[in-house]
């Protein structure tokens, strides 16, 4: 599935028109951030995952969207469910992400 890029215009539709969420948060000087892109696509076309949205936003951009899941460092992944906040990890490794998606499915 492709990656959905979402600002603060956007953020709350997407996360309301689907069921489970994962939002990777960057800002374009983050080298940690750019390194993990690959990784993220890799994840989202994972069979795994095919009924969860894989979300870009740019945490210097869109600071309403970071609020919501209380950005402390970059990259910062967070899963939603429901249009909720379920967990969060800042984390550059992809097992790390990996985990914090699987609990979408727990739920």
């Amino acid at each position: 599935m492709a990656v959905i890029k979402a600002t603060d215009t956007d953020f709350k539709a997407v996360l309301s028109s689907n069921q489970k969420v994962v939002v990777k948060y960057y800002a374009d000087w983050c080298g940690n951030c750019r390194l993990f892109s690959p990784k993220y696509k890799r994840l989202s076309d994972d069979e795994a995952f095919t009924d969860v949205a894989f979300v870009d936003v740019n945490a210097e951009t869109s600071p309403e969207a970071r609020k919501l899941a209380s950005v402390t460092n970059l990259p910062f992944f967070a899963i939603f469910q429901n249009g909720e906040l379920v967990d969060t990890v800042a984390a550059s490794k992809e097992e790390a992400v990996r985990d914090l998606i699987s609990k979408l499915n727990q739920n």
